[in-house]
Formats: C-alpha cells, sequence, structure tokens
C-alpha cells in the first residue's frame, strides 16, 4: 500500500524536520517548503502534522477486514495470521519511515498516546472478528478479547524487535514463529459444529441375571430415548 510521491515527500519532509528541529518546533508551513508543495497541497493529503508520519491507518485497516472477511469459520486462524502479516508488511515496505517514525515516536508523548490508539483499532477488528467466530461457544466474548490481544501483543512484540535492530533483519520469520504460540492456544477454541452420534455415550442398568435378550431391550430402549437432533 505505497504512498503516492507527494504524499512520500511529506512524509520525507516531515520526519526530517522533526528530527532536525523537533515535533514542537515544526510546523505544517516548514513541512510543505521542505517537500517542494503548498500549505493547501499539505491539507489535501494530511489533516494535521502528525498524521504525516503514521500509516494510512484507515486503508490498512480495509485491507486486514477485507482479508478477515474472506475467510470461512475453517479458515479463521490462518486468516487471522494473514491479516498479522499485511500489517507488519506495511511498515516493512515503507522501512526509512518507519524507522525514523520509531525514533520520533519515542520522544514525544503525543504521538505515543496516537499510536496506542491506532494499536486499539486493529485489536477491535480482531477481537470482532474472533467473536464473531466463536458466537455460541462457552465465553465467546472472552475469549475472543484474549485472542485478539494476543495477536496484537505478538505482532507488536516483532516489529518492536525489527525497528531496535534498525530493519537488519527479516520479521516475518520471527512473526510466523510468535504467531505460532497464538494458534496452539486458542486453535481449540474453534466453535462446536456439533456431535456425531459415534461420540454419544450410551448406559444401559440391568441386573447380572438378567437374560440377553432383555440386556439387548435394555439397550435398544436407551438408544431409542435419545434426542431427535443424535439420532
Amino acid at each position: 500500500m505505497p504512498r503516492s510521491p507527494i504524499r512520500r515527500r511529506l512524509a520525507e519532509a516531515a520526519t526530517a524536520l522533526f528530527d532536525e528541529r523537533g515535533y514542537d518546533a515544526t510546523t505544517v508551513d516548514d513541512i510543505a517548503a521542505r517537500a517542494g508543495v503548498s500549505r493547501s497541497t499539505f491539507f489535501r493529503h494530511y489533516r494535521s502534522k502528525e498524521d504525516v508520519i503514521f500509516p494510512e491507518h484507515d486503508a490498512l485497516l480495509a485491507k486486514v477486514a477485507a482479508r478477515l472477511a474472506a475467510s470461512t469459520a475453517d479458515t479463521a486462524v490462518v486468516a487471522v495470521c494473514d491479516a498479522v502479516r499485511i500489517v507488519l508488511a506495511h511498515y516493512v515496505d515503507d522501512a526509512e519511515v518507519s524507522l525514523q517514525r520509531y525514533r520520533l515516536v519515542g520522544k514525544v508523548p503525543a504521538l505515543r498516546d496516537r499510536e496506542i490508539a491506532s494499536v486499539a483499532r486493529y485489536q477491535r477488528l480482531f477481537r470482532e472478528f474472533v467473536a464473531d467466530w466463536l458466537d455460541g461457544s462457552p465465553d465467546a466474548a472472552l475469549r475472543a478479547e484474549l485472542m485478539a490481544a494476543s495477536v496484537v501483543a505478538a505482532h507488536n512484540q516483532v516489529l518492536r524487535g525489527w525497528l531496535r535492530a534498525e530493519g537488519r533483519h527479516d520479521p516475518f520469520g520471527p512473526l510466523d514463529h510468535a504467531l505460532q504460540y497464538v494458534i496452539t492456544t486458542f486453535r481449540h477454541l474453534e466453535k462446536p459444529r456439533g456431535r456425531e452420534t459415534s461420540d454419544r455415550v450410551v448406559v444401559a442398568a440391568f441386573r447380572s441375571s438378567a437374560s440377553p435378550d432383555t440386556v439387548m431391550d435394555a439397550i435398544r430402549a436407551q438408544l431409542d430415548a435419545r434426542p431427535p437432533a443424535d439420532r
């Protein structure tokens, strides 16, 4: 999901100025001038100077939501993993800006708050998807909350490691490794699809002195007493 040339120039200008002058001392006019565009051009692309350095979350969330929506109950776990890879790929594909943003966010509390709010949007999207997938199973809402938090935590741990290493390694192997823990923990939470007849235990009681015909009659009575759905 690459930025347009003008958006990229604005992003590069903003991150360079924030690094040189500091976030608070940099204005929209400064960013526009460094990028070689007008103030009005800046506002056609971004709402504020902080928007320049963050990923285009609305478009990225829409892409993640589309991947989740394309799954079935049998492929839900795979869809979640694919969706997480989409998010990580967005940071990796724009590595220079991602690294500059990481350094800047560590210095500016307002930007850290913005980043936390952005992460919450992804976690909510995963939580709603998993809750729908597990709908009708015990503790579906709780399980969805736990799985969504685990998925986001796995992604963030790998992303932070990649950023701290200045992007010098491929993060997708570590991401797959981290997601295996999530899959192992939550694979068993799939919504029950119903029980087969062979899963039902039938108990018949009779005296030890009962004849074989009596025993068979008792077993038949128990089988005939099963609920219609199990037959």
